[in-house]
């Protein structure tokens, strides 16, 4: 049961929720502004979505799971996977932005560093860690030729 609550979208609905909750609750009348905040804001959400979505179909396509703590059946280095190391983690902080901006949470944005720090320390250490195994020097190609965000 843990392992299906110890997931990345839980802790991006977590920062969320937060998010909101101070935005809500304690706003202090602190804003980004009416137009540009919530413009780029729904671009990052869209572009998080739009990134989530091709990654899902490079994993897909190459059968391997999408869950990070299972073992992958593939190394995808191909389509997003080219740009990023993690594209998934990279919408998941896109998405944490966007929303942060247009919600004008802007007491919320330390919890922008804090999630990556928490995403990268929690999931991405030890999936790097699992694929180094798996996948020995295919990974590090991998790893040398592609950055772990962008």
């Amino acid at each position: 049961m843990m392992k299906y609550v110890d997931i990345p979208p839980v802790w991006l609905l977590a920062a969320l929720g937060v998010a909101w909750w101070q935005k809500t609750y304690f706003d202090q009348g602190l804003s980004f502004g009416p137009v540009w905040a919530d413009l780029l804001g729904g671009l990052l959400v869209g572009g998080g979505l739009v990134l989530i979505a091709l990654a899902a179909y490079e994993m897909r396509r190459h059968r391997t799971t999408i869950m990070p703590h299972e073992t992958p059946d593939a190394l995808v280095t191909s389509g997003i996977f080219k740009r990023s190391r993690n594209p998934i983690y990279l919408a998941d902080s896109l998405i944490l932005t966007g929303m942060i901006l247009y919600w004008d949470a802007v007491l919320s944005l330390p919890l922008i560093p804090i999630f990556i720090w928490w995403i990268e320390k929690h999931f991405i250490l030890a999936e790097e860690k699992l694929l180094r195994r798996n996948f020995r020097a295919d990974f590090a190609r991998y790893e040398k030729q592609t950055r772990r965000w962008l």
